[in-house]
């Protein structure tokens, strides 16, 4: 699969969405123009009706005035309308790909803030595409009404001008009075966010540790940072807007007062010393705007960044060609795996063979690399240096869709999805009711499921809420057993099961390989591994034993590996976290 370089997906998708925003534009033209009615109305009732005493031209000029302010405010609807649609149509072109590099990014522990890049795509979406983004639509006319005003006297027209230079420095002012304390406060609010999370995710332990009241200091600490920095920049950014709102009554008292002794001198009209007054407030509108929206905008720059720098790390893979199905070859050829962020490999040259129909057996003590191990012939990492192979297609530039057809895996740590078991099993795609219940036979689930309250349709809740341990496992196992698989990687696949229930893995194990499967089992407890032709030790990420399973288990019986293989078999509950 081919890796597509992809230097700014978001400024794709906006220029994508271009024809949207031109159309908008070209209706911010209308709208700006018509806006001129009320001036020019202002305009021929001070100077003519009022004069002339003439009822029906007053008429005529309130219907025109009317019709026009009327067709304004339909193509205000229109303009607010078309940049609705261009936020769907942005939200379309990126949601599903800032989801799945969501997805590849959180595979690897530690990736905090997990769902924060799907928000700052909402608030940036939100933000390019509503009511704030009108100011800059309607900046571009701010020049034009000076104009205007200037046409009227350039005495009118130098206030107006001075004004709204005075207005676009404070404008500038506010960027550099509050970028430094709103980056901050961003900062430390997402570093919040994800302490937040990882805090819920573990409430259980918080409870039976009596940890809360020490989170909750750890919590509000950091939730002081933020609203610190915030206040700060919320000080700074509402003193200039209290200056730039006295500065726009000021500009309009001045205008009025300069319009006025000019109207006394009978060097202007007293309507175009009103109109003069209402193109001001209008070409200086767009300015305060947009200083009362720079917070939104700025919070919007910081998360289109955050986003690029997603996708960027994440880049978007072009599907290849689909491979036939695998018979089931997997070889590992030199593998070693550095973790981000680290410069020691946990894995270090692991290299084997198996052939279709084959069972390995994993142990080793904890941090032997076991998991890790699992994780890459899953495709679900990538090696450092060294390959792993199905069929000869390096798994991690298989299709993944096309791939996850071919494999079943049952990883460490049990996750199940809020739904019916029937979904869950079938992996959330459609799937014919027969391959569903093989799956749960094979795994010894279909009597279990069947006694459930709706069966295959029961919601189990977040999680697999409702259901124990065990039968979350057992339900995973039916997940990694559906469509045939040809390979099947199992990482403690017993952890949670009784007696009866490590009987039936066994079982399905040997009708597993019977069907030309190829299995990798990862196990503390020995007796699984009763099935296994194969077994390998992994002490430090490195291959110590690897070999028929008679031979390995007497060269450890035997003494040469003295240290515990099996660390913590006989409960079984020990996670291996490597």
């Amino acid at each position: 699969m081919k890796t597509v370089a992809a230097p700014s997906e978001v400024t794709d998708a906006l220029r994508a969405c271009r024809g949207y925003f031109v159309v908008a534009g070209t209706v911010s033209l209308a709208i700006n123009l018509l806006f001129l009615t009320f001036p020019i109305f202002l305009l021929q009732v001070y100077d003519r009706v009022l004069t002339s005493r003439s009822e029906a031209t007053l008429v005529m000029l309130v219907i025109a005035a009317l019709i026009a302010l009327a067709t304004m405010g339909a193509l205000d609807d229109v303009r607010a309308r078309l940049l609705i649609r261009a936020g769907v149509n942005l939200d379309a072109r990126l949601s599903s790909r800032v989801l799945s590099a969501l997805v590849e990014r959180s595979v690897f522990p530690g990736s905090g803030g997990r769902a924060q890049p799907l928000r700052d795509l909402d608030n940036f979406r939100q933000v390019v595409t509503g009511h704030g983004v009108h100011a800059l639509f309607d900046a571009p006319w701010v020049p034009i009404y000076i104009a205007v005003i200037f046409l009227i006297h350039p005495l009118l027209g130098v206030i107006a001008l001075g004004g709204g230079v005075l207005l676009f420095a404070l404008a500038l002012t506010n960027e550099f009075a509050t970028r430094k304390p709103l980056k901050a406060a961003n900062t430390a609010l997402l570093r919040n966010y994800a302490f937040t999370e990882v805090s819920l995710r573990n409430a259980e332990v918080v409870q039976a540790l009596g940890m809360f009241q020490a989170l909750k200091a750890r919590w509000l600490q950091e939730r002081q940072t933020v609203l610190g920095h915030q206040a700060v920049a919320s000080d700074r950014a509402a003193l200039i807007s209290s200056i730039t709102k006295a500065l726009r009554l000021f500009l309009q008292v001045g205008i009025l007062g300069a319009g006025a002794a000019l109207a006394i001198k009978q060097i202007i009209t007293p309507g175009a010393m009103f109109a003069g007054m209402i193109l001001l407030g209008r070409a200086l509108m767009p300015v305060e705007q947009a200083i009362a929206a720079w917070r939104p905008l700025v919070s919007a720059r910081e998360s289109a960044g955050r986003v690029k720098a997603l996708l960027a790390d994440h880049p978007l893979r072009e599907a290849g060609m689909p491979l036939p199905q695998p018979a089931g070859r997997l070889a590992v050829e030199g593998v070693i795996f550095v973790p981000p962020g680290s410069d020691r490999p946990t894995l270090k040259q692991v290299s084997f063979a198996l052939a279709p129909s084959e069972a390995l057996g994993i142990c080793g003590p904890s941090a032997a690399g076991k998991s890790t191990l699992a994780r890459l012939l899953m495709g679900v990492w990538k090696p450092a240096a060294g390959s792993v192979r199905l069929d000869g297609a390096d798994v991690s530039a298989w299709d993944r869709v096309d791939f996850g057809r071919h494999v079943g895996y049952l990883p460490q740590d049990v996750e199940l999805f809020a739904g019916t078991i029937h979904e869950n099993i079938a992996r959330f795609g459609e799937a014919r009711s027969e391959d569903v219940i093989d799956a749960a036979v094979k795994a010894d689930l279909h009597q279990m499921i069947l006694h459930l309250p709706e069966g295959y349709d029961t919601e189990i809740g977040e999680g697999g809420a409702v259901l124990s341990a065990g039968q979350r496992q057992r339900v995973a196992l039916a997940r990694a057993l559906f469509g045939k698989p040809r390979l099947v990687v199992l990482d403690e696949p017993n952890s949670n099961l009784d007696s009866e229930g490590e009987q039936a893995l066994v079982q399905c194990l040997v009708a597993l390989k019977e069907a030309g499967t190829t299995v990798v089992i990862i196990a503390h407890r020995p007796s699984i591994l009763n099935t296994v032709d194969k077994m390998m030790l992994l002490r430090d990420g490195v291959v110590e034993l690897f070999g028929p399973r008679p031979e390995v288990m007497a060269r450890m019986t035997r003494g040469v590996i003295h240290p515990v293989a099996f660390a913590g078999g006989a409960s079984g509950q020990e996670r291996d976290r490597s």
